[in-house]
């Protein structure tokens, strides 16, 4: 853990480093560029899933809920006198969703402060390139709340190229300061454990650091590689305190997971152009953490011109994960377990994701307007072993 944080101020360190030496040509020839917008972004999505291992009712009852998110980005770049892009990325993410499992908590209630809530997450990124080093160095912070946490998160990334821009490393830290509110089951509710009516308890914190690694190569006209490592870790309280837990003796009590989590993803991409009209991704990451989950996934995607203008772009994925060591289902936990969780998200199963898109990009814009460059429609299918199933319908459109 001292390593992630350690590397994340040496990042910091060198982002800020300057060269000592200056130029007074450079400075007689600058011409000061404007900051300009490069594309603006705008998604939409609706999701809709059912299933009926709620963790909220101890691993059974409805999982029902739907999640209406929206997405606008604004990129914008300038070059400054030594000739580096500047770019400035301002993201605004809203969602609205409906949860009938969340509602559950405080079932005695019309709608519960979960049955329906707000989650806003804006997040502004900075990123210089250096066209003589080749280097680019960024940073970014993020926000994000919703009705029982609140989280802030710092990230700095460093990058630099080969000289014939065939290959690049790159490296990034970041952190997730966050405060979460304990919220208990109705039933289980007390002057000692919760304060006014709306039954909340004490705010604690959950903190995560994640480091990233990736090396991408260019193999030859056609293909391209990268590999990627995502350490992580994570410390404070990090179970959900309105999840329910039913003993086996008929007895009942909260979620209780360890203090802290290691994560360490391991993934290899790659993008293969089959002549003119088809493009094919591919993607594979083997997961471990030391909860004991292991989980392998395999994403493919394509991209398919039907026309100049028109693509399709199917896609899958595929996915299967073992259970943490804590999971049990409705009353298979012992009340002498030091840990337990019934949380499906956690246990094991395979789950497969299909769905197609279609992607409009006409030379002289959309409908003829000269700005907006693309639009894409995506749908999607998602299903678990468990029973869980899901449908998202996403729109994205792009101006430039």
């Amino acid at each position: 853990m001292k390593k992630i944080i350690i590397t994340a101020g040496l990042l910091v360190s060198m982002l800020f480093r300057t060269s000592a030496q200056s130029s007074s040509d450079e400075e007689t020839s600058y011409e000061k560029r404007k900051l300009k917008i490069d594309e603006i972004n705008f998604v939409t999505s609706y999701y809709h899933q059912e299933g009926n291992n709620s963790a909220v009712t101890g691993g059974i009852g409805t999982e029902k809920l739907s999640d209406y998110a929206n997405s606008f980005d604004l990129k914008m770049s300038t070059y400054d006198k030594k000739n580096r892009q500047h770019n400035i990325t301002i993201d605004f993410n809203l969602d609205y969703y409906t949860s009938a499992s969340s509602d559950n908590i405080d079932p005695r209630s019309i709608s519960g402060a979960s049955a329906a809530d707000l989650h806003i997450y804006p997040s502004v990124a900075w990123s210089m390139k250096d066209p003589n080093s080749r280097v680019t160095k960024g940073l970014a912070y993020s926000f994000s709340r919703e009705f029982d946490y609140l989280s802030h998160g710092f990230t700095a990334s460093w990058a630099k190229a080969s000289r014939d821009n065939n290959r690049e490393f790159s490296i990034k830290a970041s952190a997730f300061l966050d405060k979460a509110t304990t919220i208990l089951p109705m039933e289980l509710r007390t002057a000692a454990n919760t304060t006014g009516r709306s039954g909340t308890g004490p705010i604690k914190p959950r903190n995560s650091y994640a480091l990233s690694l990736s090396l991408s190569q260019v193999i030859n006209e056609r293909l391209q590689l990268m590999i990627v490592a995502e350490p992580s870790y994570q410390e404070g309280f990090l179970s959900t305190s309105f999840h329910r837990i039913y003993f086996n003796d008929n007895t009942e009590t909260i979620e209780k997971l360890p203090g802290t989590r290691f994560k360490l993803p391991i993934a290899l991409r790659a993008s293969y152009f089959l002549g003119d009209n088809v493009v094919l991704k591919g993607f594979y990451r083997y997961y471990m953490d030391d909860w004991g989950m292991t989980a392998h996934t395999v994403n493919m995607e394509g991209s398919y011109k039907l026309t100049p203008f028109v693509s399709l772009t199917p896609f899958y994925r595929f996915s299967n994960q073992t259970a943490v060591k804590y999971f049990a289902a409705y009353g298979k936990h012992a009340p002498s377990e030091t840990y337990y969780t019934s949380d499906y998200d956690i246990s094991g199963m395979t789950t497969n994701f299909l769905g197609t898109g279609v992607r409009l990009a006409p030379v002289n814009g959309v409908l003829g307007i000269k700005h907006w460059a693309s639009v894409e429609l995506r749908y999607g299918h998602y299903s678990r072993s468990t029973g869980m199933v899901a449908n998202i319908v996403t729109l994205h459109m792009k101006m430039k």
